[in-house]
């Protein structure tokens, strides 16, 4: 059935047996990558933020255009008049319950700009991050997270390491 829908098929065992069980879905992907293919990324990475913004909503979200809040708009001048961090990677945060920003709007919405309220930087990582719409973000742990201190004596049933 693969077969016939042009598709290929490999087994992993990553899971039983470590590296060596997933070394024929590593060749069938390293074969797929050196296949003739039509990829092309959606923009250099020379292309200014706010232009890379604007082909990223209208281009994968299908909106209308980019509106910004006052702040994020700020960022995003100073982030393209910086030559270091205008060559960062653009990392778009946005609701998952919807292709537009706004939970709410089911489908394929049209009529709607993407609101783009913040701009956050992770220069370490090597990405600006365009915040869309109303979301939680969640914050990353520390090389060291306090949760590795935490325990419970078996004994007592006391818990250690809580702060």
């Amino acid at each position: 059935m693969v077969e016939a829908a042009g598709a290929r098929v490999a087994v992993s065992k990553h899971w039983e047996k470590g590296g060596e069980g997933a070394l024929e879905l590593a060749d069938a992907v390293v074969d797929a990558c050196n296949e003739e293919n039509e990829f092309k990324f959606l923009y250099p990475l020379e292309m200014p933020l706010r232009e890379r913004i604007h082909n990223i909503a209208t281009k994968v979200y299908a909106a209308d255009g980019v509106e910004y809040s006052p702040d994020a708009l700020k960022k995003a001048q100073n982030i393209e008049s910086d030559p270091e961090l205008s060559k960062l990677g653009t990392c778009m945060v946005k609701t998952h319950l919807s292709v537009s920003d706004n939970p709410n709007k089911k489908g394929v919405p049209t009529g709607w700009k993407l609101f783009v309220r913040d701009i956050l930087l992770y220069k370490g990582a090597g990405f600006v991050v365009p915040v869309a719409g109303d979301i939680k973000l969640m914050p990353g742990t520390s090389s060291d997270p306090a949760y590795r201190r935490v325990d419970v004596d078996v004994e007592t049933g006391r818990v250690k390491g809580v702060f």
